[in-house]
């Protein structure tokens, strides 16, 4: 694969989200082993060409410093937010089953818009994935939650019984790589281990180790009431809280609902994950990635490779 087109591949993913990066960011995202050095020279000879434009320390298929100049406004906002979904996710680790919170999205890459959300990754005990996600949604339905809605995205769930995820191409490898561990028991670091194929897209990059989170302690009432629902009738009500929202949501995706973004609605279940539909956003950005580094790998004269099959 040739340097030049690991380097377009990388620009026109961020570049979709008008997100310039700076030359070691370039780096941790290609999907070619390569020095700082090597880059280097090759991202100055793209600049040369007018193929690629540098604003400050950052790189762009735009020549726009516009892009700059929001990137660092949306990097300020989102080191508040970090900080804020620190405390958020110590506070959600208290509820019954949950071991592991993280954060995902525009956030955990350091950048967050005006309307940006907080979305949390979380992980439950195995089997009890939707008591901990229907108690954890009830609690955001809250009245002094109202306006704080989009710092209680918790969008995604898995559970210990099925940690590896299941869709392995570019964009998930890219939440996997940039995922933050904001809280838990040490079981984000299986996470970790069991999609140690992500780095397979990134050879430059590593998935974060989370051995270095401080592990939290459970408190009486989560044990409390753990203790209570380990039995056949909280195997009951977990899949009956499966059944209830895996209906619901069918009904919003029927409806063709929208959420407040004006984005399709639609969630994707299974007894151990609840996850945001891949059709709704995840599928319609691939394509969006494909149409566009096929155009440019045109206008640069650059054959486009061949996908690589990773196990």
């Amino acid at each position: 694969m040739s340097p030049e087109y690991s380097i377009l591949k990388t620009l026109v993913y961020f570049d979709i989200f008008d997100y310039p990066l700076t030359r070691d960011e370039t780096r941790y995202f290609l999907d070619k082993r390569m020095e700082a050095g090597e880059l280097d020279t090759y991202l100055l000879r793209l600049v040369q060409e007018n193929k690629i434009w540098q604003h400050g320390e950052f790189f762009s298929l735009k020549n726009e410093k516009t892009i700059a100049d929001r990137r660092l406004k949306g990097n300020e906002k989102a080191a508040m937010l970090l900080a804020k979904a620190e405390k958020i996710a110590r506070r959600l680790y208290r509820f019954p089953y949950v071991r592991a919170i993280g954060v995902s999205g525009s956030v955990s890459k350091n950048f967050a818009g005006e309307d940006a959300d907080i979305d949390y990754f979380i992980i439950s005990k195995a089997n009890r994935l939707w008591i901990a996600r229907t108690l954890m949604h009830l609690f955001k339905k809250l009245p002094f939650l109202k306006h704080r809605n989009r710092h209680y995205c918790m969008n995604y769930y898995v559970d210990e019984a099925e940690l590896l995820i299941e869709e392995r191409n570019i964009y998930t490898a890219t939440e996997l790589v940039t995922l933050r561990t904001m809280a838990g028991n040490g079981c984000m670091q299986k996470f970790f281990e069991a999609n140690n194929w992500a780095v397979t897209y990134f050879p430059n990059h590593r998935l974060e180790n989370s051995e270095n989170t401080p592990e939290l302690k459970d408190g009486w009432l989560k044990k409390s009431a753990e203790f209570l629902l380990n039995n056949r009738f909280g195997d009951w009500l977990d899949d009956y809280f499966y059944r209830l929202t895996t209906r619901r949501w069918k009904l919003k995706e029927e409806q063709q609902r929208l959420n407040t973004k004006g984005e399709r609605m639609g969630l994707k279940t299974s007894k151990h994950c609840s996850k945001p539909s891949p059709a709704f956003f995840h599928d319609w950005f691939l394509e969006k990635y494909e149409r566009r580094l096929g155009e440019l790998c045109s206008k640069w004269n650059l054959q486009i490779e061949e996908k690589p099959v990773y196990p």
